[in-house]
């Protein structure tokens, strides 16, 4: 999605009517650019909570994940159960988003496919993070007193250095 927004934008600027300091980008572009960076921060956030199976970092990705879910079911619904959904969305001076919606008219049966797929892999995504979360490392650490709970001193992001394991000769190749 950033790559496509930056290429619309690319194309934007080098309409003949548009000078760069004259507009700024549609919002359609915008919105996708900014989605786009939304995704690729939640993505390198879900990577980092399994590779530490942190819970707090869990618990944050599985929050993002639900905003966008949330997004999708809102806008979904809102295309879905409103006949001038058209109009709760600004103008666009360009005609880019009206190309978009006959895009997705001509081709609905594959749209539905890629958002159906799309909702499914985030669906399973969020489940698999609690799983994770439920069996990380600090599941049942929870301690009655401050002398047994030893786990506020341990860092948000566990750094495990892995030591390589030592070199020995074989005594009978020196022979």
């Amino acid at each position: 999605m950033v790559l496509y927004s930056l290429w619309m934008i690319r194309v934007y600027y080098k309409h003949p009517n548009v000078h760069w300091t004259d507009h700024s980008p549609p919002w359609f572009i915008c919105v996708s650019l900014g989605l786009g960076v939304f995704v690729c921060f939640v993505s390198c956030s879900g990577h980092v909570a399994a590779e530490t199976s942190n819970g707090h970092c869990l618990s944050c990705y599985m929050f993002f994940i639900f905003l966008l879910i949330a997004m999708e079911a809102a806008i979904t619904a809102d295309v879905f159960l409103n006949r001038n959904w058209e109009e709760d969305f600004p103008k666009d001076p360009t005609g880019r988003f009206e190309s978009f919606k006959n895009f997705l008219r001509s081709n609905f049966e594959m749209c539905e496919w890629i958002g159906f797929v799309v909702v499914a892999a985030e669906g399973l995504c969020m489940f698999l993070s609690m799983i994770l979360r439920a069996l990380g490392p600090d599941h049942g650490i929870y301690c009655d007193r401050d002398e047994e709970n030893m786990y506020a001193t341990v860092p948000l992001l566990g750094n495990q250095v892995h030591q390589a394991p030592p070199y020995f000769a074989d005594p009978l190749l020196h022979k």
